[in-house]
This record gives structure tokens, C-alpha cells and sequence, in this order.
């Protein structure tokens, strides 16, 4: 299992770099930041936000060992090709420490869907996600490349360099626990951030073991396939940490994210950080 701290650290854009840089002195293995225009948390309002690319290449520039990256990215929304360059210049920035974790996006939470026109309908954006993730994959290969979707299309774009990463910077997908579809798209690529059905809520331990097994039923790729879970490890006063992390270990899931998007004083984010992971 690896540990990463995710956070949108108040309205302070360094104290969220700063809180970075803690992680690693800390000893976590990733840090993310999330990736949204305006969102609304219930009971609490709006939530503050920055770009996570300029964020994160602040990040990378200030760091040297940790994992970095969204948490998530809405690919229906980007176009394909920006979002690659993007994640170009990161990785070499970082000096290949990105991970790229991508999903339809919260449209019924994130203004920046449901104020400006963005594509509501789950269908239409399941599809822009698709394309958009193949186009990402083909410009990082550094040859021309052709794609002729229904809502994207490229004639012979080459993008260099290429990512530090290979074959890829790893993709992430949010996936829903027991949807075909969903399942299949994410055997193609990296890992999977599962979901329960019409929820946020991580799966239960027994519910990562089944999907465990299922990817390793069906995925025929190659390569290191990552199962994220994650939520607060702040249990009882007589309750360690490891021991609220340790029967997702036991199921299968290789990083555990710790955060919470109703944001945290800076402050509370910092003590949280330099307790370190929850081993």
C-alpha cells in the first residue's frame, strides 16, 4: 500500500504548496489536489480552488520524490490535446512523478458544467471521456496522429517530447463498482478509483477483494494495475490509524488517499500531514 494526502488547503495557493512539501518530508508517497471550477459543498459553501496545473507544477518544482496529481480530472469538459500537453510539461517538470486520475466529472456539483453549457448528459460524456483518454494516449506516443470521433477530431497532430513516463503517465479511472461499461473502460488503462452506485463513498473492504479479482480476471495489459481507496484514518482516541487502513491492505488495494473535500483550516491540514501515513 502506498499513502497519498489530498487537499484544497483553504484559499491560501501557497500554504497548499507548502503542505505539499510537508507530505514529503512526512514520508507519503503522493499528493493530490483536486480538480474543479467552482463547487458548492453542501453546508458549507463554496469551495476554494486553484488550477491544479499551475499548483502542481509549483509542486514539482518544490519537491523530489513524491507522487503528484488530480484527484480528479473531468476529462469531458478539456480538450484532449491541451490536457496532454499539460501533463507533459508536469511530468518533465516533476521529472516523471505524475499520475493523471480522470472520470466524467461531478456536472451536477461543479458549476463549471451545469453554469457554462458543458455536456450534462452521462452518455455524451462517458463518450467524450473515451475519446478524449485515446486521443491523450496517442499524442503521448510523440508520432502523428489521426482520430475522427463523434466529438473529437485530430489530423496527424505529433506532440513532443514525450512524457518522462513510459510506455504512459499513469491514467486513473473512476469507475462504478458492478457497471459493465464502466468496469471495461478501466481495464484498459492503469488503475481504477472504484465507486458505489450513485454515491462517493469508497467500497468496503470486502467490495475491493471482488474487484480485485475481477481485474484479474479480465485485464490482459501490462504493467502495474493500482485499486485506490482512501477517506480519513482519524478514528477513535484508542484506535490507530493502520488499523482503520489495514483490512484494505488485507483486500487489495495498493494507495490509500486520505482527505476530505469539505476543506480544512490550513492549519488542521498541516498536523494531519507531518503525523506522517497511516502505517
Amino acid at each position: 500500500m502506498r499513502y497519498a494526502y489530498c487537499s484544497n488547503a483553504a484559499d491560501d495557493f501557497n500554504a497548499v504548496i507548502d503542505l505539499a512539501c510537508e507530505a514529503e518530508r512526512a514520508g507519503w508517497d503522493g499528493f493530490f489536489v483536486p480538480d474543479g471550477i467552482a463547487i458548492d459543498v453542501p453546508n458549507l459553501g463554496p469551495l476554494p480552488l486553484f488550477d491544479p496545473w499551475v499548483v502542481l507544477g509549483a509542486i514539482a518544482a518544490r519537491t523530489s520524490r513524491i507522487r503528484l496529481g488530480t484527484m480528479i480530472t473531468p476529462v469531458p469538459r478539456r480538450r484532449p490535446w491541451k490536457l496532454a500537453r499539460e501533463c507533459v510539461t508536469v511530468d518533465h517538470l516533476s521529472k516523471g512523478r505524475l499520475i493523471l486520475s480522470v472520470g466524467l466529472g461531478a456536472a451536477t456539483d461543479d458549476a463549471g458544467f451545469y453554469k457554462v453549457g458543458e455536456a450534462m448528459d452521462l452518455r455524451v460524456r462517458a463518450e467524450r471521456l473515451d475519446e478524449g483518454l485515446a486521443i491523450i494516449d496517442g499524442l503521448w506516443k510523440g508520432t502523428a496522429q489521426t482520430f475522427a470521433g463523434k466529438h473529437f477530431r485530430l489530423e496527424g497532430m505529433t506532440m513532443i517530447p514525450s512524457p518522462v513516463q513510459k510506455p504512459r503517465i499513469p491514467i486513473w479511472v473512476v469507475a462504478v463498482w458492478q457497471k459493465p461499461k464502466s468496469l471495461r473502460r478501466m481495464l484498459s488503462w492503469d488503475g481504477v478509483i472504484p465507486q458505489k452506485y450513485n454515491s462517493y463513498d469508497p467500497l468496503s473492504p470486502d467490495e475491493i477483494r471482488q474487484l480485485r479479482a475481477y481485474v484479474a480476471e479480465h485485464r490482459t495489459g501490462p504493467g502495474v494495475f493500482d485499486i485506490i481507496t482512501g477517506g480519513s484514518s482519524a478514528g477513535k482516541k484508542t484506535q490507530r490509524s493502520a488499523d482503520i487502513v489495514r483490512p484494505y491492505v488485507d483486500a487489495g488495494a495498493t494507495w490509500w488517499i486520505e482527505g476530505d473535500m469539505a476543506a480544512d483550516t490550513v492549519q488542521k491540514c498541516l498536523d494531519r500531514v507531518r503525523k506522517g501515513p497511516p502505517i
